[in-house]
């Protein structure tokens, strides 16, 4: 539960700082403003519609990115089934068990890179190393449209993964975010030289409005970047659950064994 606070009370800092400003203008040096608050509303409002004109665009990659952990744990599980359907229908024995093991070793280097524990070469590499082993298959005896078949699966694995990368690596939008960064710092700019009506509304707006523009620009800058793991964190709120995929492993881990189990005996 606390976790939905961390960046509240994160940005609270920055608010304190923007209020100590403020407080040195006006109570130490007794500025008392070149602008009324009113005339100040122009830019509020640019300032809010640029803000929901990022967020909106930010979301839509969010809203997307969700997706894609259940996804890839499908395309991931369909490429399983293949192997063992390959296996049984093979007019020559196979034994599965390599092929699901190398299955397994991608799924791992998967998700070591998406806690930057591996590099995405490291990543794509041992999902070539994948599709190399499953060209043995079709050595082995098995159907050629069966394997090729895997080869889709693979296909779209490294398409959506490379998708993973791009949103991680890219920002929404440069531009947007230039203009935003110089209407936040014009709207605290003006926030220090404006005249208010009485004491009360300075100390309540200063940080009220403050608190909106840093919270909002720093939960878009978070939301931007869903895929932003980091090894030996939980990850934050904003960051998309990776469940289906690591309880995919699971799975996979626990069949291997069975296969073990059963080829043993």
């Amino acid at each position: 539960m606390l976790k939905k606070w961390n960046l509240f009370l994160t940005t609270i800092p920055y608010i304190i700082v923007v209020v100590l400003i403020r407080a040195l203008i006006s109570d130490v040096f007794g500025f008392e403003g070149w602008v009324t608050f009113r005339d100040v509303a122009l830019i509020l409002t640019g300032g809010i519609f640029l803000t929901g004109f990022m967020l909106s665009g930010t979301m839509a990659d969010y809203k997307e990115s969700e997706k894609i952990p259940s996804e890839i744990a499908s395309y991931f599980e369909t490429a399983e089934d293949t192997i063992n359907h390959i296996s049984s229908i093979a007019k020559s024995p196979i034994d599965r068990t390599p092929y699901l093991k190398q299955l397994a070793s991608t799924v791992d280097i998967l998700i070591d890179w998406l806690y930057k524990r591996k590099s995405q070469e490291d990543y794509y590499e041992s999902l070539h190393q994948f599709a190399v082993k499953m060209a043995d298959l079709e050595k082995e005896g098995a159907n050629g449209s069966a394997v090729g078949k895997l080869f889709g699966d693979i296909h779209n694995i490294r398409k959506i993964t490379t998708r993973v990368a791009v949103i991680s690596r890219t920002d929404f939008l440069a531009t947007g975010y230039a203009l935003l960064e110089v209407l936040i710092f014009s709207i605290h700019v003006v926030l220090m030289i404006a005249n208010y009506q009485s004491s009360i509304a300075e100390k309540v707006l200063t940080p009220v409005i403050s608190m909106i523009y840093i919270y909002m620009y720093r939960l878009i800058r978070d939301v931007d970047d869903p895929f932003e793991y980091e090894d030996g964190k939980e990850p934050g709120v904003t960051e998309i659950p990776l469940f289906p995929i690591t309880e995919y492993r699971e799975r996979l881990q626990s069949r291997i064994e069975a296969a073990e189990g059963s080829s043993k005996s």
